[in-house]
Order: C-alpha cells, then structure tokens, then sequence
C-alpha cells in the first residue's frame, strides 16, 4: 500500500470515529429529553390527582354535612325555644331552628356536657327531644351518621350559630400547591357568597362581626354558608354580599 493510499485509509477511519462520537453525543441528548418529557407530566399527573381527590373529599363532606343539618331543622322545625340568643345570652343571634355552638353554656345542666370547642362532629340537634338542652348529637352512634376524618392537611371543620347567620369551615396552614387550586376549584361549585376562601396567611382575619370566630393567622379557610344574615355578614376577601 503507498503512503497516500495508507494516509487516506487513516483519514476515513478518523472520519468514522468523528461520525459516530457525532451520533453518541445525538443520542445522549435525546435520552435527556425523552427522560425530562417522561417526569414532567408525571409531576403534573400527580398534582392534579391529589386536586381532584381534594375536591372530592371536601365537596363530599361538605354536602353531608349540610344534608344531616336540614334533616334535623326538618325533623325537629320549632327547634329549641329555651335558647337565649339576646344579646347578653348563651348564643347572641343564634337560630333556634339550628345546632348551636357545642361549647354553649346552654348545655350547661345537659346529660351531655359542652365541649371544649365548636366542631362540627360535636354539634346537637336542637328540639329533640324538645325544648330542654339535652340535644342529641348529630354525629354519633345513636344516630348512626358519622362524619369522616377532614382531608389530610386540614383542621376540623368548625360550626357557626349567631348573629351573622349560620356557617360552617375548615382551615388548613400547609401551602401545597394543589391546596388552593382544589379551592379554586371548589369554590366555583357554589353559587356567589354560598361560600367563600379567607386568606389568612398575612394575619388573622374575623369571619363575624362580633367577632367570635375568626381564620387563624397563617391559615387558609373554607366556609360555607347555610343561613346568611346579609346585613352583618362579613367576607373578609370579597367586601359584601346580597
């Protein structure tokens, strides 16, 4: 073989070598993206699983809870004429026709005696078995209705009976993405002011004009309403409602 044939062997076989580093290089490349397209929807896959799981959850409770409550006020319409919900009484405003806070000193002589806060779980129904403060709880064995645990991430829902109407709400303080676009989304299956979010997390902010309950600084809120006082009812991300 001449020098020039062995020179242009060398430069085919550089050239192959080039080639194909050429086409590692490509292919390396491509594995990243296909692995970066891969997690990308996956990550978004799971966000949107755990909205919609969350907005399941929360719109389910949320309509057992108001089914249970007028099954009670239907039952039982006079309610409970023994509340004093003057001004200066156990309950001022509440709605007798309604469960009462459960921490009420209405129940002060009950069988069952006030708790020490206001949930949900624990409220009674008022005129069974009349007009006395032995309510019976709503929630219970007896009456066979449980209320499930509050989603992961979130407090107990809590009760509300006074002067700016009837409401209930849940809190949460975790900032997970997929919290507030579940209440996006949730918020959007109500009518105006049936319900709304309280942003909380700059400071505490009332949810009556009492005020007596208020959403905890660093919480983010969901209530909804089920009697609505419209001239005291107080939105503290909305202004007013009708």
């Amino acid at each position: 073989m001449s020098m020039t044939q062995h020179k242009h062997r060398k430069n085919e076989r550089d050239s192959e070598r080039g080639s194909a580093l050429v086409y590692i290089l490509i292919a390396i490349a491509l594995l990243a993206l296909l692995t970066i397209s891969f997690m990308q929807p996956s990550s978004q896959q799971t966000q949107g699983q755990n909205t919609f799981k969350l907005v399941s959850e929360l719109q389910s409770q949320v309509d057992f809870i108001r089914a249970t409550v007028q099954e009670c006020v239907a039952t039982h319409f006079g309610g409970d004429a023994t509340i004093n919900n003057s001004g200066g009484g156990s309950d001022p405003g509440a709605n007798r026709r309604y469960p009462i806070k459960p921490n009420s000193t209405h129940f002060a002589a009950a069988t069952i005696p006030a708790t020490a806060g206001q949930l949900v779980k624990d409220i009674r129904c008022p005129g069974n078995p009349g007009d006395d403060d032995d309510h019976v709880v709503i929630f219970s064995g007896s009456s066979g209705k449980f209320l499930p645990q509050p989603p992961p991430l979130f407090n107990d829902w809590q009760w509300y009976n006074g002067d700016d109407g009837v409401f209930f709400w849940i809190s949460t303080d975790k900032t997970d993405a997929f919290i507030q676009t579940a209440l996006d989304k949730l918020e959007r299956n109500f009518a105006t002011c049936e319900a709304d979010q309280i942003d909380a997390t700059g400071g505490v902010e009332n949810l009556d004009s009492a005020p007596s309950v208020t959403c905890a600084a660093g919480n983010t809120c969901f209530r909804v309403w089920m009697v609505m006082n419209s001239a005291s009812a107080v939105f503290p991300d909305e202004g007013t409602c009708p």
